[in-house]
């Protein structure tokens, strides 16, 4: 059951059109995350969601109430912000205790809601410390337990994790998801991180330009993106453009022609023959083909091109490789180990190329 309901939401700042006609639900206990480049209008909906903006034209739904025009105070929803917000002259009983003192919750009860959720997010204990005797870590637990205290029936979070380090990014990606499950609580994630995207969400929103462009489960949105644009964004995508020449006998597989006369196979039946469309093709997909000897001279996607970058990354290399009049990237096992400049054959699996719309 959808317990959030966005329909055509419409916010515009002046001349700029942020959002435009976004349509959306969450289930109960789902993770929804909002994914898009910067001024896609990610942020814009949260906050029209929260309270924070009026939008122009649209509803917004909450449990099957509609809280459009509802103060944010009373709409049940916690609020996570980017810069966690955490007030520095207060302690975290302090910050966690403010909100509630506010509604004017007793004492007592507000001394048990903030041991229950301290203990939610493992900071017991930390009730007497400051914000500056934290870690970012830490902080962003604290900003995370003072949107609990409140028990809402809805957690909106804006990049709550983007001022962290990498590696500490990373752990607190899975403590959230773990936190999240046990709790059973909705959530709307804002994020300019595909990773953090895919590893978090039970669904994906793709924005641009204030618009929705694609929307679906973490694999569909991988595996199946409707254009260019989706598949370049959610990971890592060398692109090549060409037109369907014609189809094989088997369904799905179409060969694709470039002006430069490549021939590619890959899959996708819902275009005509000569639409212009784009060879996607992520960095895991490339296969190099170190004797030729040895290689099926009858299969498909074999081609030759030259490394004219290459960067070490440890146990892999990142390499760019110039085939025809296009470039690629690929990662692969540091044991191959190609020099700037080097011929190099390899294999693309049909299977593994997705033929997308160009636009």
């Amino acid at each position: 059951m959808a317990i959030l309901k966005v329909n055509n939401l419409s916010k515009s700042f002046g001349n700029v059109k942020a959002v435009q006609g976004v349509n959306f639900e969450a289930a109960e206990g789902e993770v929804l995350s909002l994914l898009g480049p910067s001024g896609c209008g990610k942020t814009t909906t949260l906050r029209c969601i929260a309270g924070f903006e009026n939008p122009d034209v649209g509803e917004i739904h909450l449990d099957n109430r509609k809280i459009t025009t509802i103060p944010p105070e009373k709409r049940g929803i916690g609020m996570v912000f980017q810069n966690y917000a955490l007030w520095p002259h207060m302690t975290v009983y302090g910050n966690l205790a403010f909100g509630l003192q506010i509604r004017k919750v007793p004492k007592d009860e507000i001394t048990k809601k903030i041991k229950k959720v301290l203990g939610m997010v493992q900071l017991e204990g930390y009730e007497n410390r400051y914000p500056r005797q934290m870690s970012g870590g830490q902080q962003q637990r604290i900003a995370m337990a003072r949107a609990l205290v409140f028990e809402p029936e809805i957690m909106l979070l804006d990049e709550p994790l983007s001022n962290l380090d990498a590696q500490l990014r990373e752990e607190m990606r899975f403590e959230f998801t773990e936190l999240q499950r046990k709790l059973g609580i909705t959530a709307i994630y804002v994020t300019h991180d595909q990773a953090e995207a895919l590893v978090i969400s039970d669904k994906i929103v793709i924005l641009d330009q204030g618009k929705i462009v694609q929307s679906g489960s973490p694999k569909e949105i991988y595996s199946s993106p409707k254009n260019k644009f989706v598949a370049g964004f959610i990971a890592v995508t060398s692109f090549i453009d060409g037109r369907i020449d014609s189809f094989t006998e088997e369904k799905k597989k179409v060969i694709v022609k470039t002006d430069d006369g490549l021939v590619i196979h890959g899959f996708n039946n819902s275009f005509d023959i000569g639409k212009k469309v784009s060879v996607a093709m992520r960095m895991n997909v490339i296969k190099f083909i170190q004797d030729e000897n040895k290689s099926d001279k009858n299969t498909v996607n074999i081609f030759k091109g030259k490394i004219i970058q290459s960067s070490y990354l440890g146990n892999i290399i990142d390499y760019k490789i110039k085939v025809g009049n296009w470039e690629v990237r690929t990662k692969s096992d540091a044991k191959y180990n190609f020099k700037v400049g080097e011929e190099v054959t390899f294999y693309l699996s049909p299977e593994d190329i997705i033929v997308t719309r160009e636009e």
